[in-house]
């Protein structure tokens, strides 16, 4: 086995520790708020480079990147959208589905380039180191490109918007996506005016955050008593939170 040089294992610097919770608690799914500008291609090939350097099941790095400026095919998945959109609308209870139609869910057209994200279940062959017990992983991976991208779109004052009111199947032959390659996230992305203080259906009162210290189980489901030094600080840091007064320092 060849040696590896460690890299040393210390917190990062204060203030790019700071950066690095900001952009975790300030990211939003954005859906009105985007601006024509393009991207710069420097600023594109950042966000797509930090979406690469995800953590993959395996190494396998199933992830592709579909970039999308064309209006006829953003049109294509729009009418998607649309359709999907009113479909769904009819599975709420009727007290939900006037605000569920008057909320802004998408900014397919509005956004100056769409990313499909996609993932190749076939990229490392059938067995895979990690996934064969839970063939899943590979999906999870993607998942993790889309987190990183959009935390450094971010730290970059860009907006991301992820798209899932639609058939993936339509998606896919829009964007000529093979059989076998699953598209995992759809997203709108652009400069936008600014970002929502909180998340758009917290503040519409579609649902209000669940409290943290109420997730939390200690070594089996349902153990939720002790620890009670960890609980507390949880309350603390949600609260921190709330105020605008969190910082890794306090």
């Amino acid at each position: 086995m060849m040696e590896s040089t460690l890299l040393p294992a210390e917190p990062l610097p204060e203030a790019q520790r700071e950066g690095v919770y900001q952009a975790i608690f300030t990211r939003r799914d954005t859906r009105g708020e985007f601006l024509p500008d393009p991207v710069p291609d420097a600023v594109l090939s950042r966000i797509l480079t930090a979406a690469h350097h995800a953590p993959s099941v395996g190494f396998m790095q199933p992830w592709s990147f579909v970039l999308v400026r064309s209006p006829e095919v953003r049109r294509r998945v729009h009418d998607a959208f649309l359709k999907a959109h009113a479909e769904a609308a009819l599975m709420f209870p009727e007290d939900k589905r006037e605000i569920y139609r008057s909320l802004k869910l998408e900014g397919i057209m509005e956004a100056p380039i769409n990313i499909c994200i996609t993932c190749d279940r076939e990229r490392a062959g059938r067995v895979v180191i990690g996934r064969t017990h839970i063939r899943t992983m590979d999906l999870y991976s993607s998942v993790c490109a889309v987190q990183n991208l959009w935390l450094a779109a971010r730290a970059e004052g860009l907006g991301i918007g992820w798209v899932s009111i639609f058939d993936n199947a339509v998606v896919q032959q829009a964007l000529n996506i093979p059989a076998g390659i699953v598209p995992v996230a759809y997203l709108c992305v652009g400069k936008i005016r600014g970002y929502h203080p909180r998340p758009e259906l917290e503040s519409a009162g579609w649902r209000a955050r669940l409290p943290l210290d109420q997730l939390i189980h200690f070594d089996q489901w349902g153990a939720q008593g002790g620890e009670d030094g960890l609980l507390e600080q949880l309350r603390d840091d949600e609260a921190a939170l709330a105020e605008d007064r969190f910082t890794i320092t306090r």
